[in-house]
């Protein structure tokens, strides 16, 4: 869930580190805009309230736009189809498709967590990573509602009009995709990732809630993108450019949108501000 630089003088010109304000900007050219927020997509009870340039985007907005349909990814046959595709239906198990070392590995990790391995035998291993962040999330107390879920809800109960990036079905194909085609260092990526969560976890959410891209760029991008670029890749770079020309378009509309992403999203040398500001557009932060 949780995953981990141009040069940090052309991203310091339109990000702030001093004070304190939230992680959500203001988009403009000429003839119109839009906001853009960051989000993570799990909390703990003490992140509410949330910080007030989120709820100043969305009730200023005439409509948000989330990464995927919240709705859809809630329900039991998006569920039952995520499965499908991320379990393996001919019999193969994860011990086949691993390596003795990283087998082994994830033995152990779940072994200290009183979980028994043969649970995940049909699990892929893209499978096993998200399933193994989300009990890691839960462990440390993050069970409330994400950003993202929160304005989902609160968007549904006022009437105001949703839309997305992508498709629940483009989330599972990108899932599909993660890590190939070597699946071992994804998952070996995604253990050592859970023994750095709790510390980095508490750095994200003060980056988070401060708009510090610099900060976020140095404890979640920067030895992603450079240990393990195929992910990166695959999780951040694709996605953003393919989130790039949908956004340009809303620029265009006469609609005023508040596009909540992962914060990740907006960090580091291939973020969507930084592609952005490279067309040509205005970055203020609220």
């Amino acid at each position: 869930m949780f995953l981990k630089q141009f040069s940090a003088m052309l991203f310091v010109t339109f990000v702030s580190t001093n004070g304190f304000a939230a992680s959500v900007w203001k988009v403009s050219s000429e003839q119109h805009m839009l906001y853009i927020g960051g989000t993570i997509h799990a909390l703990t009870p003490e992140d509410y309230p949330l910080p007030k340039e989120y709820d100043q985007a969305f009730q200023a907005a005439d409509k948000i736009v989330l990464e995927t349909d919240m709705l859809a990814v809630k329900d039991h046959s998006f569920r039952q189809k995520l499965l499908a595709k991320m379990t393996y239906a001919d019999g193969t198990t994860l011990s086949e498709v691993l390596r003795p070392s990283t087998y082994a590995a994830l033995h152990t990790h779940l072994a200290k967590r009183n979980i028994a391995i043969s649970m995940f035998a049909s699990y892929k291993p893209a499978l096993v990573a998200v399933t193994l962040s989300m009990i890691e999330l839960q462990k440390l107390g993050f069970t409330h509602i994400g950003v993202d879920q929160f304005y989902a809800n609160l968007a549904s109960e006022q009437g105001k009009p949703q839309s997305w990036l992508e498709t629940p079905e483009q989330q599972i194909a990108f899932l599909m995709k993660l890590g190939k085609p070597d699946e071992n260092t994804m998952l070996e990526y995604a253990l050592q990732d859970i023994q750095n969560m709790p510390k980095m976890l508490d750095i994200l959410r003060k980056t988070w809630r401060e708009g510090d891209m610099l900060g976020m760029e140095k404890v979640a991008i920067t030895d992603f993108k450079s240990n393990y670029p195929d992910i990166y890749q695959d999780l951040l770079v694709t996605r953003n450019n393919n989130w790039l020309p949908l956004i340009e378009q809303m620029l265009q509309d006469p609609v005023l949108e508040f596009v909540m992403v992962g914060v990740l999203h907006l960090s580091g040398p291939d973020s969507v501000l930084i592609k952005l500001q490279d067309q040509g557009y205005k970055i203020e932060k609220l």
